[in-house]
């Protein structure tokens, strides 16, 4: 299934489809929206980081899209198949992540079956606990060799505002004094589509402050977020 079958089939309520019950409540809830913020908690692990972020990520795609956005932030556990609905899911933290056999369940049928998951490593680092256990997770799933470096022309950093590869982070360039500057994304393609975009270089921070601050930076650092999300419901 590519991405426009995926994003057809939930529009025209994909929980009903495939579920029952409270879910078809749920999906009508958000179909007259293009797009909501899906944040996915886990059992193990810290998921509920960098609190401010979506905020900031929401007012930019209001700010310099055309998009109907849902302002609120809302937040699934990884077990719960109400998450096979969303168009967009975001999962971060700092420590352990091992997916109990329900959240492993979902989140491979999401990927394999459409959806987008941008995933980010909180601890700016490449062989961390959060980086060494996700990574293990994904190669469990998806194979050893399913993760791939996106190159710098990859259709994501064009497909809204133009970059020449992933943008530093404040965190890489002088936050944790180690000027570590991760010069990729990696990444997990389903039928010739990304469905797991993942980063070691701490986006979900550098884009958690208060929306009011934004006036105060010389470029908006949010922009890459907005590439992001117009690549997960366009490609």
């Amino acid at each position: 299934m590519n991405r426009a079958q995926f994003l057809r089939l939930m529009a025209g309520g994909l929980a009903g489809a495939l579920l029952a019950g409270p879910l078809r409540s749920a999906s009508a809830a958000v179909s007259s929206y293009d797009f909501w913020f899906t944040r996915l908690k886990y059992d193990s692990g810290d998921w509920d980081v960098d609190q401010r972020m979506p905020a900031n990520l929401i007012t930019s795609l209001i700010d310099y899209t055309n998009l109907r956005v849902d302002p609120k932030e809302h937040v699934l556990a990884l077990a719960d198949p109400k998450m096979l609905t969303a168009p967009f899911c975001y999962l971060a933290g700092h420590k352990l992540v091992e997916f109990n056999p329900a959240e492993r369940r979902n989140f491979e049928r999401y990927v394999r079956n459409g959806g987008f998951v941008l995933v980010d490593d909180c601890n700016h680092d490449i062989d961390g606990l959060f980086a060494k256990s996700f990574e293990a997770q994904m190669a469990s799933i998806f194979g050893a060799k399913a993760m791939k470096k996106l190159p710098n022309n990859h259709p994501i950093y064009r497909s809204f505002f133009k970059f020449d590869g992933p943008p530093a982070t404040g965190f890489e360039l002088n936050g944790w004094g180690d000027d570590l500057v991760h010069e990729y994304l990696q990444g997990i393609e389903i039928d010739g589509r990304l469905g797991l975009l993942y980063s070691n270089k701490d986006y979900g921070c550098e884009w958690d402050y208060d929306w009011r601050n934004k006036r105060f930076l010389a470029e908006d650092n949010t922009r890459f977020a907005v590439n992001i999300v117009m690549y997960a419901l366009t490609a």
